[in-house]
């Protein structure tokens, strides 16, 4: 198995299936709007117009399952990407990405890159675990996704690289991307 055999729907709510992307290293983000890391999004489509020609694409989730970070409608979540940040990158309908109705793709993205803990010698990795031990200590112990921006590296041929925990800013992960480009 592997992720070219999932299907979703576009922002624009056309169904695709990730196969379209087969051949590509592909860079698959749970996004969010009003989160602390939503300037990401600068980053991701930095990453994305440098690596693109080489194959990269960056394809963003919206989800609305962490403190309610991402309330509009898909149109107005396509309309503030491109405004605010000039998302380029394809974008998807909103999507549960944890717990039992969450999509089939990420699904298998968490039972194929497990949950590792957050980095603790980064002032947001620590502020990240600091929150779940303090307040969802049971959290630590699943492999769900923790909250918005985590980041799943693809291969070539659809299978999962690596998992990027939300804290980790997306030119951090330019060396990995590199590494399978």
């Amino acid at each position: 198995m592997s992720i070219y055999d999932f299907k979703a729907n576009t922002i624009r709510g056309t169904e695709a299936s990730l196969a379209d992307y087969e051949g590509k290293v592909i860079l698959i983000v749970n996004t969010a709007s009003k989160c602390g890391f939503t300037p990401q999004y600068t980053e991701l489509q930095k990453l994305y117009e440098q690596f693109k020609d080489q194959g990269l694409v960056v394809l963003g989730f919206p989800s609305n399952q962490f403190g309610g970070q991402e309330p509009g409608t898909n149109d107005e979540v396509d309309s503030f990407c491109q405004i605010n940040y000039g998302v380029t990158f394809p974008l998807f309908e909103k999507i549960e990405v944890k717990d039992e109705h969450k999509h089939p793709l990420f699904a298998y993205l968490t039972e194929e890159a497990p949950f590792k803990g957050f980095d603790q010698e980064s002032p947001r990795g620590k502020m990240m675990h600091d929150m779940f031990t303090g307040k969802m200590p049971e959290q630590l112990e699943t492999d769900e996704i923790k909250w918005n921006f985590t980041k799943f590296l693809i291969d070539r041929k659809g299978h999962v690289v690596q998992r990027f925990e939300s804290p980790i800013e997306p030119q951090d992960i330019a060396p990995a991307i590199e590494a399978v480009l």
